[in-house]
C-alpha cells in the first residue's frame, strides 16, 4: 500500500512540474503584434516596456545605419516614427532595404528604441503584379 501512495505523490509531482514549466514557457515566448500607432499609445504609459511585441511598418529611406553586427533603422506609419536597433544572431533578409515593408520582434527599451531581435521583410514592389499591356484599338482592327 505504502509503494502505491508513492508511486501516486510521485506521478503527481512529475505532472505537477511538467504543467508548471508549460504554462511559464508559454507565457514567455508570448508576442503581441502592434501597430507602430499603438505601440506610441502603449509607450506613454509604459505598458510596452519589456514585454515581447512585434511591430510592422516600412523602413524609412536613408535611415539604415551598420554599426558592425547591429544595425539601426527607423520604421514609420504614417506620420509616426520608430528607431529600431537590431542586434540579432541571423543575418538580415536580402529584401530589408529603404522603403521595405519590415516586421521587428523585440522589446522597447526605456528610451523608446525597439531592441529587435529579429527582422523579417518584404519588398512591395517585388510582388506587384506586373501591368498587363494590350495593344490600342487601331493596332488590333489592322491586325485582324
Amino acid at each position: 500500500m505504502k509503494t502505491k501512495l508513492k508511486f501516486v505523490a510521485l506521478a503527481v509531482l512529475i505532472v505537477g512540474a511538467l504543467a508548471w514549466l508549460a504554462t511559464g514557457g508559454i507565457s514567455e515566448t508570448k508576442t503581441y503584434y502592434k501597430t507602430i500607432a499603438e505601440l506610441d499609445q502603449l509607450n506613454r504609459t509604459n505598458a510596452a516596456l519589456g514585454k515581447r511585441l512585434r511591430v510592422a511598418g516600412d523602413v524609412e529611406p536613408g535611415s539604415i545605419v551598420r554599426k558592425g553586427r547591429d544595425v539601426e533603422f527607423v520604421m514609420k506609419q504614417d506620420a509616426l516614427r520608430l528607431k529600431v536597433l537590431y542586434n540579432g544572431v541571423d543575418p538580415l533578409p536580402d529584401t530589408f532595404r529603404d522603403g521595405a515593408q519590415a516586421l521587428a520582434d523585440g522589446k522597447l527599451d526605456p528610451s523608446g528604441v525597439f531592441q529587435a531581435s529579429k527582422i523579417q521583410a518584404k519588398c512591395a514592389s517585388k510582388y506587384e503584379a506586373k501591368p498587363v499591356q494590350t495593344a490600342p484599338v487601331n493596332e488590333r482592327r489592322q491586325t485582324s
